[in-house]
């Protein structure tokens, strides 16, 4: 019953009158449901959110909630995001800073704009977790004074909020401040001590290989690590990191932007494939260094230079040839100019004239002649481009059959009479059910075939074309799934509604 009545939460053709009875008898999932109705008046989304606090968090995130229909006290989780949407009142931020649940007071620390009394509350917390989130979410007068903070983990967490002022997060990576003297490891455990990656303790939370000898160097190394990946961390701070021995360092310096050409180019020289394959995909890169990475013996370098937005056209084609770069738009073909396109389309290589039909903005002429290519990947990712008609299509099926059927099925313009052909193909694609039970024009003959599929089934329950008596009949279905998914199904008859919902 639980599947129907959240199901039924979820319909968008449920009168209010039934929203409203719902509300009365709702539990956590009903609840959560009927928060994802954009219908909801503000009354009805109020009633929810006193029936089930945790629902309120949603609303409130979304503005559909204020401060006179929360109650901080009974559904402080809903006031908190409202604090985070700078919705909430200065008064509430005061109460949860001296709120005894440790929970509340580490959420009120993410919260922006908070009154400089709170900050200082926070940044005086026992708890070092509601300081460290401070750190990682305040301002820049304040990330100045906790980057001495003598617990590391502070550090760590002023290191990652970019509002940390770049002498500030020089000074972190540098010798200029004094070592601090705490860390999460040694808070736990004596040192020397390492965490073992396989910690048979299940209420142990300290991350694998964690350790401290007493300087916190792994705490250390991830305070170096996130002003690595703060953009405002200076450019002359991080560049001698590119021969540190730690992977983990020289790998998150491959993702930066600005840095010379120099390190980047002692970085694709890294024996380590996962530096070179970010660093591939780093559009800062020049064309040189992009044509040396293009003949990298590791394929997740080639692939990920494939999908960098500033890869040269020359280079790409030649990765084309010996990667496996898959069905998906690169940046560089969505970016290409008309002419790039036109050239890309007339190349001799079939790998090259698929990615290009990726795109789904061809000219006519370019999408009717890769519909027509005698090979079928490039034939299957032109396929559900728009403006193809129901001949192209069906040539299309003809000429590469079961290799291009479910790529003809997910075509937005595919006609009623071809999704319904593409159901009794032999043989058959299992995707194509799939994109044919949530396809627009898809007919209730279809629709029924696709309930044959077990993947697809549920999404042709939920299409509105299915006959009625037969959303019905889903109703009582043995996958729950397929229940939920007929239950929120807006053909479902108006009196089998009515008579699901409890009466008040």
């Amino acid at each position: 019953m639980d599947q129907l009545l959240c199901g039924l939460a979820a319909n968008p053709a449920l009168p209010a009158e039934l929203v409203d009875r719902l509300i009365a008898v709702a539990d956590d999932d009903i609840a959560e449901s009927l928060a994802a109705r954009k219908d909801l008046s503000r009354a009805q989304a109020a009633a929810v959110a006193a029936r089930v606090p945790e629902s309120g968090v949603r609303l409130a995130y979304e503005g559909r909630l204020t401060v006179a229909d929360v109650d901080p006290v009974t559904q402080p989780r809903a006031a908190l995001a409202l604090l985070e949407k700078r919705a909430g009142t200065p008064e509430w931020a005061r109460r949860f800073a001296a709120d005894p649940v440790l929970e509340h007071r580490e959420k009120l620390a993410a919260c922006p704009g908070l009154p400089a009394d709170v900050r200082e509350t926070l940044a005086a917390d026992p708890d070092i977790r509601v300081v460290t989130e401070l750190a990682l979410w305040t301002t820049p007068d304040m990330t100045t004074r906790l980057a001495g903070h003598p617990h590391a983990e502070v550090r760590r967490a002023v290191a990652a909020n970019e509002a940390t002022p770049p002498d500030v997060l020089a000074a972190l990576i540098g010798e200029e401040l004094p070592p601090p003297r705490r860390c999460l490891v040694c808070d736990r455990e004596a040192p020397p001590f390492v965490h073992e990656p396989q910690c048979p303790r299940p209420d142990c939370d300290l991350p694998p290989g964690a350790s401290c000898d007493g300087s916190h160097e792994s705490t250390m190394c991830e305070i170096q690590e996130a002003a690595l990946r703060n953009p405002g961390t200076p450019t002359e701070s991080v560049v001698g990191f590119v021969d540190h021995p730690s992977m983990l360092l020289r790998w998150t310096l491959a993702t930066r932007p600005g840095l010379p050409t120099e390190v980047y180019r002692r970085l694709a020289a890294d024996p380590v494939p996962g530096v070179r394959a970010d660093l591939a995909g780093n559009p800062a890169i020049d064309v040189a260094l992009m044509r040396t990475l293009a003949d990298d013996h590791d394929h997740d370098v080639r692939r990920r230079l494939a999908g960098n937005p500033n890869v040269s056209l020359d280079v790409l084609v030649h990765l084309a040839d010996d990667t496996r770069i898959g069905a998906s738009l690169l940046p560089r073909i969505a970016a290409a100019s008309p002419g790039e396109v036109r050239q890309l389309a007339q190349s001799p290589n079939p790998a090259v004239r698929m990615l290009v039909g990726q795109r789904r903005d061809l000219p006519p002429e370019i999408r009717d002649a890769l519909a027509g290519d005698v090979d079928a990947k490039v034939a299957k990712s032109v396929a559900p481009h728009p403006g193809l008609t129901e001949v192209q299509l069906r040539a299309m099926l003809d000429r590469h059959g079961v290799r291009v059927l479910a790529k003809v099925a997910a075509n937005p313009e595919a006609s009623p009479a071809l999704l319904e052909h593409l159901t009794r193909h032999e043989p058959p694609a299992q995707k194509a059910f799939r994109e044919i039970a949530r396809h627009r024009n898809a007919t209730a003959r279809a629709l029924l075939a696709c309930l044959a599929d077990r993947q697809a089934r549920p999404m042709a329950a939920v299409h509105p074309t299915l006959p009625p008596p037969d959303i019905v009949e889903l109703l009582t279905d043995a996958d729950s799934q397929v229940v939920e998914a007929a239950a929120v199904n807006p053909a479902l008859p108006l009196a089998v509604m009515s008579d699901l919902v409890p009466q008040l």
